[in-house]
């Protein structure tokens, strides 16, 4: 969260002439209910099974930047799906600069705790063995969008060329 997943996808997905998914808006359209709702009505597990589920099916997709939730890939299952098809790269931000473009958001529901930035802390330091499972881990704490995109489509194409 807060690592600009969805603004870089798009810059990416525009620079590969390739499909955009965001799997958060697509569990949404599915469930017809926001991403919060779904967490407090039926709770994160509940969440992370639409997830998995989504994820197995992407599998099929070719031609696309998949913009995924900073949980997904703590489902070891999830990860391996993913790198069936694609280049699974981690958008890194420190737990301040993320606290700092999320801090005024109400529609983060791992966050309503009495101490934001700590949650993203843990949540960072509880995920991170995950992220560095990553095909490709970037910082994005000094980079601007654009520069992300265009560090993950070289490295596409660096991908592309090898095989």
């Amino acid at each position: 969260m807060g690592s600009g997943k969805t603004t870089v996808g798009h810059l990416l997905a525009e620079l590969l002439g390739f499909e955009f998914i965001d799997t958060d808006r697509a569990i949404e359209k599915r469930s017809h209910k926001r991403v919060q709702e779904i967490f407090a009505e039926d709770g994160e597990a509940a969440f992370r099974k639409l997830e998995a589920d989504l994820v197995m099916e992407l599998e099929a997709t070719d031609r696309s930047v998949i913009s995924t939730g900073g949980g997904l890939v703590v489902n070891p299952a999830n990860l391996e799906s993913l790198r069936k098809h694609a280049l699974v790269a981690c958008l890194w931000a420190s737990a301040e600069t993320i606290f700092e473009r999320v801090r005024s958001q109400s529609h983060r529901p791992l966050l309503h705790t009495p101490d934001p930035l700590a949650t993203i802390r843990e949540l960072l330091n509880r995920r991170a063995p995950f992220y560095k499972e990553a095909d490709l881990l970037v910082g994005v704490d000094f980079r601007a969008p654009q520069e992300t995109a265009r560090n993950v489509a070289a490295a596409f194409a660096r991908l592309n060329a090898q095989e």
